[in-house]
């Protein structure tokens, strides 16, 4: 088949992109239609990229969060005529690609846009918004949710990547979907464990607020706990100044030092509500338990009591009380480093290609249905 990849933008290397660098491993010679990119930030992802005339602007301006409300009609100005089948990655504005009718477009849905569905108060308050910008900014997204609707019909399938999301599709776009976890990256299972006896907790992810790091740091300087955060953002100025001793910012860890960072680490915290995370993947594929907020697409990677423990709240007493649990509890790293394969790229790949391979035989032969679609046995 004829395939061509879509993303919403590629301005830098997070876990949307890991997905997307799976699916270029899959089809090396697909072309990626994208609204704008940072090829410096992208790393080894720099195949075929087709952008559109925002481009140009992105450029200048150096922000996509400012270019958002023209992004829709950039994603449609995309020419994927020719094409059997696309495959796009979406968390925003890319499931909204126009095809010909002859194509069948799969969306892998990292989310429905949730700053214009769910989260619109904590962006703006995240993103420092003005005031006197708030009224404007909510009729962009108010835009941004109508269109986002009418675009959602474009799709012929959609794969989750969580049960979470799964959840936000039927109630949002009222479509079905299956799921498919993202997949972690097969050297994390090839590092050896030393727990050093000054062991740290570690906690890896961009430094925004709704990460709630500002949680751990609470909680590590009340009880003088080694935490190590790795990873950069707008936040980073507030939490480096609420920090204590005990506390150490690592800053931007290279992605071959990561392995490493999470074998030694005591345990792996995690405490936001997103939608799905690698990360946790990837520090139980080290062998490294995890403690995790219960939410999101946590409660699909995390086995209670086995490979980590799951905290019902986000306040520092319920974050103190999963930590005391934890210490009481003896770890096999091996079992949890044994639960992370389900989720290895080698069988992400095999059950993503099963999955286009279905509906593109459904599709050509005139049996597929957007409301019906089989799931793929084993699936689900």
């Amino acid at each position: 088949m004829n395939l061509a990849l879509a993303a919403d933008w590629l301005t830098t290397y997070g876990g949307a992109e890991h997905v997307i660098a799976e699916f270029l491993h899959m089809f090396p010679n697909a072309p990626l239609f994208t609204t704008v990119m940072k090829k410096s930030a992208l790393g080894g992802l720099t195949p075929d990229i087709r952008v559109s005339k925002l481009q140009k602007w992105y450029e200048l301006i150096g922000n996509h969060q400012v270019l958002l409300p023209w992004m829709p009609r950039a994603i449609e100005s995309l020419d994927l005529r020719d094409y059997d089948v696309v495959l796009s990655s979406s968390h925003a504005v890319g499931k909204g690609v126009i095809v010909e009718p002859s194509t069948l477009h799969i969306c892998y849905c990292h989310t429905p846009v949730r700053y214009a569905w769910e989260m619109e108060e904590e962006y703006l308050r995240d993103f420092r918004v003005p005031k006197m910008l708030k009224k404007t900014i909510k009729r962009e997204l108010a835009k941004i949710r109508r269109w986002d609707l009418t675009s959602a019909k474009r799709v012929d399938f959609y794969i989750a990547n969580s049960t979470t999301t799964q959840e936000r599709i039927k109630r949002i776009y009222n479509r079905e979907s299956i799921v498919l976890s993202p997949p972690v990256d097969e050297r994390f299972f090839a590092t050896s464990h030393k727990l050093p006896a000054t062991s740290y907790f570690l906690a890896v992810c961009r430094l925004v607020p709704y990460k709630r790091i500002d949680l751990l740091i609470q909680v590590a300087n009340e009880l003088k706990l080694p935490l190590k955060i790795a990873g950069r953002g707008q936040d980073e100025a507030r939490l480096r100044a609420m920090a204590g001793d005990t506390v150490e910012f690592l800053g931007f860890v290279p992605e071959e030092k990561l392995p490493e960072l999470y074998a030694n680490a005591k345990a792996f915290l995690f405490p936001q509500y997103e939608d799905a995370g690698v990360v946790l993947l990837e520090a139980q594929a080290s062998g490294t338990p995890v403690i995790a907020f219960d939410a999101g697409g946590a409660k699909d990677l995390l086995k209670d009591g086995e490979t980590g423990i799951f905290f019902a709240e986000q306040t520092t007493d319920s974050l103190k009380d999963a930590l005391e649990r934890f210490q009481s509890h003896t770890w096999d790293r091996e079992k949890i480093r044994s639960h992370a394969r389900a989720f290895s790229q080698t069988i992400f790949r095999e059950k993503l290609k099963r999955i286009i391979e279905e509906a593109y035989g459904k599709f050509r032969a005139g049996e597929f249905r957007r409301d019906i679609f089989p799931l793929p046995e084993g699936e689900g």
